[in-house]
């Protein structure tokens, strides 16, 4: 199934490149490129996430900019990657999950929309996307929540988050081995695993919804783009020629509709993710008595603190981090499809 082939509105028509399904990769090239593409990705956005995870656990709101200037003065540029290391060995195979389950399911998902229901295509590719974000985040999150357990308690080491600015229950780990190793003397597995539920919770959704609302918004930009183009150009209206966008066209269209996509999402899920945030990092008011918090528990806190707003604490990076990561992740996943089809002489045209 074509999710980018070219489209018929208002008797215009779109010529753009095929899309690569799951049979048409290399998947050895596939994975292996993907790791190495990502990683990068994941480093450049890594401190946004950090001042995010950083202002999900403080007791009273402080802005992004404060935030920043005081990591940088009192722990300097190391302390925008704190944790770096533990959540990039965990990067590489949830992104590879991440990708299969993606790509399997979209192509399965896409072939019964269309051949099977009899829907048209625009209906299939948002169905098609969204069970494809929805099974590729639960696959992932069985490798990401112990990392991003460990990882986000990295994160918010030293700094502000040792004082009385910060909320209780944060401890002290030399590195994430150590942290490791803290975790499940404490906890056993159960501890790395802390919060899997409303992991799930959060980036099902906000994956299935970033999907669906990525491959909408892909179909009315370009629907809006090839009617501008063809009202310039007669031979549109012939219906001979058609508009044929550039590679630069393509990657902004890409760009600008993964982040409507992100802002769509980040704003349904953040006190979901507000609230994994706090139960991942912290050990809770009850840690004495060998009980962590619960989901109730953190929920009362949230709002006895700062009422729904404090839900939305971090808001503001993390629109931000999804917004890059998604616009870099859509391109470069794109850029990465066509690196590795198996022959790839038949898409370069």
């Amino acid at each position: 199934m074509s999710f980018s082939a070219a489209e018929d509105d208002s008797a215009s028509e779109i010529h753009l490149p095929a899309d690569i399904d799951w049979d048409m990769l290399d998947k050895s090239k596939f994975f292996f490129l993907g790791a190495a593409l990502f990683s990068g990705v994941s480093g450049t956005l890594y401190p946004i996430v950090v001042l995010k995870t950083r202002q999900q656990v403080m007791l009273n709101g402080i802005s992004c900019l404060k935030m920043a200037s005081s990591i940088m003065r009192s722990e300097g540029f190391r302390g925008f990657y704190r944790g770096f290391g533990t959540s990039l060995m965990g990067t590489i195979p949830a992104r590879a999950l991440y990708m299969g389950a993606l790509e399997v399911t979209k192509s399965n998902v896409g072939n019964i929309t269309t051949g099977r229901l009899g829907l048209s295509e625009a209906s299939a590719s948002a169905i098609a996307n969204a069970a494809a974000g929805l099974s590729a985040a639960m696959a992932a999150q069985l490798v990401w929540t112990p990392i991003d357990v460990v990882s986000q308690r990295l994160m918010v080491q030293g700094g502000g988050c040792n004082s009385t600015a910060c909320t209780v229950g944060l401890q002290k780990y030399n590195g994430g081995i150590d942290a490791f190793r803290k975790i499940i003397y404490a906890d056993g597995m159960r501890g790395l695993y802390r919060g899997f539920g409303i992991s799930i919770l959060t980036y099902a959704p906000s994956n299935a919804v970033w999907w669906a609302s990525y491959s909408i918004a892909h179909r009315l930009i370009w629907g809006c783009v090839g009617c501008y183009f063809c009202k310039k150009d007669t031979s549109c209206n012939g219906g001979s020629v058609g508009y044929r966008p550039d590679g630069k066209t393509v990657v902004v269209v890409q760009g600008l509709s993964a982040s409507m996509a992100s802002g769509v999402s980040a704003l349904v899920t953040m006190p979901l993710d507000t609230i994994k945030t706090r139960l991942q990092v912290l050990d809770g008011e009850d840690i004495a008595h060998g009980r962590p918090p619960t989901i109730l528990q953190t929920v009362r806190n949230l709002l006895k603190e700062g009422g729904l707003g404090a839900c939305y604490r971090g808001l503001g990076p993390r629109w931000a981090s999804m917004s890059m990561s998604a616009t870099t992740m859509i391109t470069t996943y794109e850029f990465l499809k066509r690196l590795s089809t198996k022959n790839q002489e038949s898409f370069a045209s």
